[in-house]
Parts: structure tokens; sequence; C-alpha cells
């Protein structure tokens, strides 16, 4: 109701002021050529879209996250050499700054998700580089627990959860993102580290992996991002963002592997609301996907361009510089998430750090 209420205001009130102001028609184009996407699913692009205050600056967005207030959370990879800048941000949906915190997780800040539990939400965050941890906080920045590599699993060397070192390998633990299921569990992706699907209670005791180093059904290159789908139309399902192997992986809630799902331009992590799928892809768009896994949309495609920049340049230079930063198309998105109204936020991995809401038309 509020939405069709709002709706009605804002029209009945551009009617008026468009007689009262035509100064006002040059805004209103203006908004237009701010809209990407199609049909009915179109949004109103703004880049940069909450600022920090001057003490702070961003050092590489990496995944956001919303509350049940609607409220953004931020965090960036953040700076070693800056042990006391925050790396998590939070925003209201106006863009206005509220909070920071997360000192803790300077230089290797990777993923964040806001996981309500009988009625409160708590923040799950997971550092890769140096750091090599996962917690539960609560949404001020209270430490609830803290984490380390899971050795009773098996697959990783000798002191990497009692003395981490900025050390990369399949024997190494690099975490980058949560999903949670039904019962109250929660997975992990290692998706830089040992490639596992981990799999924890509610308390963060570790029970269980699937998945590891390889080209897919059931194993990985790369497995970033993760989600669980409880989408109508099927049955609950983990589905896992294979980005070295550009694609999406199906599988059951016991981790048996189901399908593939191909197209993708190194796929980073995965967000639903009630009907879709929401896939941002470090090559440079974002594309939403029906229940089925079909892509309905794909926006701000600037692949060609991402592309021929890594070919001629031999790594991805246009992150480092602004001024090739385009309206309406995106660089390399690296999380992606629907607010409480179905708009869409997206964190790029650019150094300077950019994140852009797209407010749903």
């Amino acid at each position: 109701m509020t939405q069709i209420f709002n709706r009605r205001s804002f029209l009945k009130t551009s009617a008026v002021a468009t007689v009262a102001c035509p100064a006002i028609m040059t805004s209103k184009r203006s908004t237009a050529q701010n809209v990407i996407g199609k049909g009915d699913l179109q949004f109103e692009c703004q880049h940069l879209y909450p600022q920090l205050p001057s003490q702070y600056s961003w050092q590489t967005t990496h995944n956001v996250a919303v509350d049940p207030d609607n409220n953004l959370y931020v965090i960036h990879e953040g700076e070693a050499s800056k042990p006391d800048h925050p790396s998590i941000f939070v925003f209201d949906s106006q863009g206005q700054f509220i909070r920071a915190f997360g000192e803790q997780f300077q230089g290797g800040g990777h993923g964040l998700e806001i996981h309500v539990e009988d009625g409160t939400p708590y923040l799950y965050v997971a550092a890769y580089q140096q750091v090599k941890t996962i917690a539960k906080m609560t949404v001020k920045g209270e430490l609830l627990w803290q984490k380390y590599a899971p050795m009773q699993s098996g697959h990783y060397a000798s002191g990497e959860a009692s003395n981490p070192q900025r050390v990369w390998g399949r024997n190494r633990f690099l975490p980058t993102n949560f999903a949670f299921l039904p019962n109250g569990n929660f997975l992990l992706a290692d998706g830089y580290g040992s490639y596992y699907i981990h799999r924890y209670d509610a308390d963060g005791n570790w029970l269980s992996c699937f998945g590891g180093s390889g080209q897919g059904r059931g194993s990985f290159n790369l497995p970033h991002g993760l989600w669980v789908d409880t989408r109508k139309g099927g049955d609950p399902e983990i589905v896992v963002a294979d980005r070295a192997n550009n694609t999406l992986q199906i599988f059951n809630l016991d981790g048996d592997y189901k399908k593939t799902v191909s197209g993708f331009g190194l796929p980073a992590n995965i967000d639903t609301n009630s009907d879709l799928m929401l896939v941002p892809e470090l090559v440079a768009r974002v594309s939403l996907l029906d229940r089925d896994h079909n892509t309905l949309l794909t926006i701000g495609d600037d692949r060609e361009r991402i592309l021929a920049d890594k070919k001629e340049s031999n790594g991805f230079t246009i992150r480092a510089d602004e001024t090739k930063w385009q309206q309406g198309k995106f660089v390399h998105p690296h999380d992606a998430c629907f607010d409480l109204e179905d708009n869409i936020y997206v964190a790029e991995w650019v150094s300077t750090g950019r994140i852009t809401k797209l407010t749903r038309v």
C-alpha cells in the first residue's frame, strides 16, 4: 500500500509542478536518462550513492546487505596499514551515514550478510587475506563469536587457524560469503582458499563440507558466492557462484549436485527476492533470473569495453580510473542485494569504492 500511495502522490505532484514550473521538465528528462533496464524491470541508476563522512575513505568496496529497517551495510576490504579505520559502514535508505565499526577486519574485509534469528538481526562477516576469519556480530558492531579455519575438516595447512598468514593456496582458509539454511545452520564458501563449501551449526560449530577444486558438477574453480533459494516454484536449493568456471551450480540442501547454469562472466554472488534471482558478474554487468534460472535481463552491461581494456593492458585498469567510468554502466560488480522495496544495491570491486543504488521505476 505504501508504494502505491507514494506513486500516486508523485504523479499528482508532478502534474501540478509541470504546469507551475516548466523547468521541472529538464529535471525529469535528466532522470529518464539515468533509467536502465526494460519493461517491468527498469531502474533509476544512482552511482556513488552513499557518501562517507570526511574522516573515512573507501578502500575497495566488496559486499552489501540490508537489515529489517532497510538500512544498508557496506564492507570494504580496507588497508592493513590503516588498522584504526573501520571496514563496515551503515547508511539509512536515503544514503545518510549512521555508524561505522569493524576495524578488526581491515585489510581483509569481504563477505557480509544480515540474518534474522528469533526476530533479531545479526551481522555475519567473512574476512580473507591475512585476517582469515568469520564472525557474528550485532548490527551495532558488538562481537558475539569469531572463528578461524575449520582444521577438523582436514583441508588446511598446519597453523592456518592458530597463526593466520597472508598465504594463498588450496590448503589455506580464505572465506568469502555466507548462506543460511532453513534449519538454522549456515554455509560458508571458502572461495579463495580450499574451494570447499563448509556447513556450520547456528553457533558457528563446523559440521561438514562439500566441493573442492575442480571444473564443475560438484567441484569448483573459485566458489566465490552462494545463496539458499527458497522462492516458490521449486524445492529449496543451494546456489553457488562458481566464478572462474563462469557458472552457477545448483545443489539440494544436502549438498548433492543437481545442475549447472552457464553463460555468466565471473559470477560473484547471489541474492533473491520473492520472484527474482540477482547475480552480480565481475565482468561488468548484473543479471536477473527467474525461478528456472533463465536470464530475464542484464543491466549496466559494459563487458566489451572492460574486456578490451583487460586484453590491451593485461589487467583491469579501468577500475582504478574514475574518469573512464560511464553513467549506467558497471565496471566490476562484486556483490548486489535487494532492499525491502525491491530496489538493488551493487558494490563494485574498484579501488576507490563504488556503491550504486538501482531504484525500481
